[in-house]
C-alpha cells in the first residue's frame, strides 16, 4: 500500500492547539467497524456505550520533561534535543532527537540550564540520521529533567509549552516515567469519568509502553511496507496479563485505551506466534513481563487481543492512522475522518476522541 492513501486534508483550524476548557469536555465519534455507521456524542456519554463485562486496558506511562535545551560551547548557540532513553546502566549515555543534526557532531560539548554539560559521543548508530548520543559524567535521573526540561509538546502545537500543559498533556492515572510524548488518549478520562466506569461495574488494568520514536516519527517511505519502525519497551505485570487471559477465555470484550495499549497487546501475542503457538494457547493470549517491541500494524495485519478501541484523531500519514485503518478498515476511517471534518471535531493530541467497536 501506499502511504499517500492514508493522507488526507484537514484545515488547520481544526488542529487543537490547547486542550478543552475543561478536562473530558470533547467530542465523542463512535465509529461501528463493521457497518461505517458513526454517531455522534460526548466524552460524557462513554460509559453508556462500553458493556460492563468490558476490560479496559490503559498505558499508564507518564510524560518526561523530554525537551531540552543546550547551549554549544563553540558556538553559544541554543540546540534543542528530544531525550528517548538511557543506553547505559548507569544513566549517563542518552539517545536523543536533535534539531540540525548535521552540525552537531562527535566531541561537541552543550551546558544545560543548571550549569551541567554533556558532550557528542560517537555512535554508528546514528550516522546519517537525526539521533546523536549524548554523554554526561554523572548518571540523569528525572530530578535533573524537571530542573532543565520542557514538556514535549507535538511539532503541530505551534507554541512554547506553558505551565497549564504540564498537568493537561499527562494523563490522571499516569505513573511509570518514561514517555517522550503522552498517550494522548487518555487525556478524555478524568477521575470522575473512572469513577462512573467503576460504578457500572467495568474492569481496567493497566500496561506500559514508554512512548518514543516507533509512536510519532514520521512514515518517509512511498509503500508502507518499507517503513522500519523504531522499537518501544513496554511491561504487562503478572496480575494484568492474568486478567487480560481471562477475559479473553471468558469471551468478554477487551477494550484498548489509545493506539500504545494495542501495540503492547498485540506485541505481547506476536511474541506467543514467535514460539511457534497460536494466542489462546494454554489459555494465553498475552505474556507477562518487559520486552521491546517494533510491531507496525497496517491494513491486513490480524488483530490476537484486541476487540474495541478509544482513540483520538491522528495525523496524515502516520502509522497512527494505518493502525486504526487495520482495526476498523481504511475506507471506515478515511470516511469517519471526513465526517469529523465536516462536523468540526478537533484533531490530534489535545483534540477530541473516537470509540471504534
Amino acid at each position: 500500500m501506499k502511504t499517500s492513501d492514508f493522507y488526507f486534508d484537514l484545515p488547520e483550524e481544526l488542529i487543537a492547539q490547547y486542550p478543552s476548557g475543561i478536562r473530558g469536555q470533547d467530542k465523542l465519534m463512535s465509529l461501528d467497524r463493521q457497518t461505517g455507521l458513526t454517531e455522534h456524542f460526548m466524552m460524557d456519554n462513554l460509559p453508556d456505550l462500553i458493556t460492563p463485562e468490558t476490560l479496559m486496558i490503559f498505558n499508564n506511562s507518564k510524560v518526561r520533561r523530554a525537551r531540552v535545551y543546550g547551549i554549544k560551547e563553540t558556538t553559544g548557540r541554543e540546540t534543542e534535543f528530544m531525550f528517548l532513553n538511557s543506553i547505559d546502566k548507569d544513566c549517563c549515555i542518552w539517545n536523543t532527537m536533535v534539531k540540525a543534526a548535521k552540525k552537531q557532531k562527535p566531541g561537541m560539548n552543550y551546558k544545560f540550564p543548571d550549569g551541567t554539560v554533556a558532550s557528542i559521543v560517537d555512535n554508528p548508530k546514528n550516522f546519517g540520521t537525526e539521533f546523536r548520543s549524548l554523554k554526561f559524567n554523572f548518571p540523569i535521573d528525572e530530578d535533573w529533567f524537571e530542573r532543565n526540561g520542557h514538556i514535549p509538546l507535538p511539532p503541530y502545537i505551534k507554541r512554547s509549552d506553558t505551565q497549564e500543559d504540564s498537568e493537561r498533556y499527562q494523563n490522571v492515572y499516569a505513573k511509570e516515567t518514561g514517555s517522550a510524548a503522552c498517550a494522548t488518549a487518555g487525556l478524555h478520562f478524568t477521575n470522575e469519568m473512572l469513577s462512573r466506569l467503576d460504578a457500572k461495574g467495568i474492569e481496567r488494568c493497566f500496561v506500559t509502553l514508554h512512548v518514543g520514536l516507533g509512536t510519532f516519527l514520521p512514515v518517509r517511505e512511498t509503500e508502507i511496507e518499507a517503513h522500519k519502525m523504531h522499537e518501544e519497551f513496554y511491561t504487562i505485570e503478572n496480575e494484568t496479563a492474568r486478567k487480560i487471559n481471562a477475559a479473553k477465555k471468558e469471551g468478554r470484550p477487551i477494550l484498548a485505551v489509545g493506539t500504545t495499549s494495542v501495540r503492547t497487546l498485540e506485541a505481547s501475542a506476536q511474541r506467543i506466534l514467535k514460539e511457534n503457538r497460536t494466542p489462546g494457547d494454554n489459555g494465553e493470549w498475552v505474556l507477562a513481563g518487559t520486552s521491546s517491541t517494533n510491531i507496525f500494524m497496517y491494513p491486513g495485519f490480524k488483530f490476537n487481543v484486541v476487540d474495541k478501541m478509544f482513540t483520538n484523531f491522528h495525523t496524515p500519514e502516520s502509522t497512527l492512522i494505518m493502525l486504526v485503518s487495520a482495526f476498523a478498515g481504511r475506507e471506515n476511517i478515511m470516511n469517519a475522518y471526513k465526517t469529523a471534518i465536516e462536523n468540526k471535531y478537533r484533531f490530534f493530541s489535545y483534540g477530541d476522541c473516537m470509540f471504534i467497536h
